[in-house]
Order: C-alpha cells, then structure tokens, then sequence
C-alpha cells in the first residue's frame, strides 16, 4: 500500500474493525470516533463478557477465541470473517491486534478493502510479532502511537492515552476513604506483595472492596471477591473514591473511559507476579501522559491514595485532548 488512509471524523466510513480481547479492543474502541468509523461498521472480536460489554449496540462478529500461534485458530477466524465481508461493502478495515489482526487484515486486502493496523500503545519498544508479520507481509498500512521508533512505513497515530486529561474533584473529609482494589483476572499469578502494601498503608476498611483474582487472602478488611460481572465491576468503580489495580492496559484503558484517575501498580517477573515486566512500560506511558498514578510497590504510601481521591479523568470524543495536540 503506497496511500496513507485518510481516517478522520471529517470523512465518516463504513470499516471492518477487528481486534482481540484485553487491551487491544480497548484501544479500538477509544480511538475509531476518531477514525470516523460510521454505526453501520462492523466489529470483529472474541466473545466475553468484556466485549459484550464494550460493543453493546454495535454491530458485532463474535469469533472463537484464539490462542498465541493457533494457526487453526486463526483459520477458523478468517472463514468466518471473509463470509461476513462477502456480502456488503466496506470502506476501510483496521486492527489494534493480535491475533484477530492477522485473520482479518489479509482476507480484507484480498477483497480489496484498505487495511490499517495500529500496534498497541503498550508496545514502547517496537512492534509485536503481530506487528511484525503485517510489516513483512506489506497488506496494511502500519502505525505506531510512538513517536521513539516510528518512521520509514510506521506512521505515527496519536496515542490512546492522549484521549484523557485530567480534572481536580472534591476529595470526600470526614469518613474514610471508599477504596476498590482490583488485580485482574490473569491466571497463576499472585500479587500479595500489593494487598500487603496498602494494607500498611493504614487505610483499609470496611468500606474496601476487593478483587483479587488469582491471589486468595483471608485476612483482609471489607468485601473480598475473586471475580466480578461487568455490571458489579461498573458498580465497584463509580462508587469508589480511589481505585487501586495492577499496571495491565486493558484494565487501566477501562478505568480512564469511566473518568477514574487509577493508581496503578507495576507486577514483576522477579516475584512470580507476572511472565515478564512489560506492566513497567505501561506504568511509564502512564506517568509520562498524566493520567494516573503509576508506580513501584514500595511506592505505595497513604499520601498517594489521598491525593488520587481529589483527582478525576476527561474524556474526548476518540481525538487527542486539546491540551495535547
């Protein structure tokens, strides 16, 4: 492709907006008012009760999950895509990943439909393995939200986190703090180290809720819960005067779309709380952009959570706040 997508509010299409669940359909979801995806576009993902919740009232394609290099998968995902493109036209096709990326973009290219892929914001240091197929295989346009390694065929797109701003609230005095911790779903890895951390902070009550996920505790204040359907997550979060979570861009994307400044806290490969550290990347876009409070656990101190109280995220409609364009 030689012709960079002219995909702006200005020019509303019809698109093909694919991308697998977690942080990569958060992205998409922010950033295509900006793109100019119109209500008839079609969205591509997963079924969960993330997307469901993401995507209600939009017009969706629910595929089977795909895992990491299940090229089967992917097979089974483009069948179903190239039917639902066989009988209507679109404009453009665009993916934030991963593995939906590599389903959809080629069979849109094929039916001549212009393609656009946007790597995640989480990639600080260069493309993903999905990104990196898509270069070679020259079937899309290629952008980064990163300024520090675009160029050559990566354009640069205003970065998801660039959407928010941050405004002062009104910090709740003379009750204690209505705290909601949640350290996401992941599977086999715990994360005592940060329940033990606001614990010593002094702060937790009885007014905290927490969602532990894999990590299982008993000794603690408040409401404890493994896991949450969206509309108790929704509840949990408009209700809290701070919310605590660990440094996913999934979870911190959800947060800041519901106009809550997180504190968020960086899991590490060295303590089994995580495959590897990429949650430090994040937590520096985070500090970087200043749309949260990111940090180490030995970080974490009564005065944070406080001033995160006083503190709450605006929202655009998908283009980059005025103050950062």
């Amino acid at each position: 492709m030689s012709d960079r997508l002219d995909l702006n509010p200005d020019n509303p299409r019809k698109m093909l907006l694919a991308a697998s669940t977690g942080g990569h359909i958060a992205q998409l979801v922010r950033l295509a008012p900006g793109l100019g995806a119109t209500d008839d576009s079609l969205w591509v993902s997963f079924d969960s009760p993330q997307t469901r919740s993401l995507l209600r009232g939009k017009r969706t394609l629910l595929v089977p999950y795909i895992k990491p290099r299940d090229w089967r998968g992917t097979l089974k995902a483009v069948g179903q895509i190239d039917k639902a493109l066989a009988g209507e036209d679109f404009d453009a096709a665009v993916s934030t990943g991963a593995a939906l990326a590599t389903a959809a973009l080629p069979v849109a290219r094929r039916r001549g439909i212009p393609a656009l892929y946007i790597e995640s914001v989480s990639r600080v240091l260069g493309p993903s393995l999905t990104g990196r197929m898509l270069y070679h295989s020259r079937l899309a346009e290629m952008r980064t939200q990163h300024r520090s390694w675009a160029g050559g065929r990566w354009g640069l797109h205003p970065s998801v986190l660039e959407t928010f701003s941050i405004e002062d609230r009104v910090a709740p005095e003379g009750r204690p703090l209505k705290i909601f911790v949640t350290l996401g779903t992941i599977q086999g890895y715990r994360f005592d180290t940060l329940v033990d951390a606001l614990l010593a902070t002094g702060l937790m009550g009885e007014d905290t809720t927490w969602q532990l996920g894999y990590t299982t505790r008993d000794d603690l204040p408040g409401r404890v819960v493994q896991d949450m359907d969206a509309a108790s997550f929704d509840r949990a979060i408009h209700e809290a005067d701070v919310v605590v979570t660990h440094a996913g861009v999934g979870t911190i994307l959800g947060l800041l779309e519901a106009g809550v400044y997180p504190v968020a806290v960086v899991r590490r490969a060295s303590r089994n709380e995580h495959v590897d550290d990429h949650q430090a990347q994040i937590a520096g876009l985070m500090n970087d952009s200043r749309i949260g409070t990111a940090l180490e656990i030995e970080d974490i101190t009564a005065e944070v959570l406080l001033e995160a109280a006083a503190r709450r995220i605006a929202t655009t409609d998908g283009q980059p706040a005025p103050e950062r364009r």
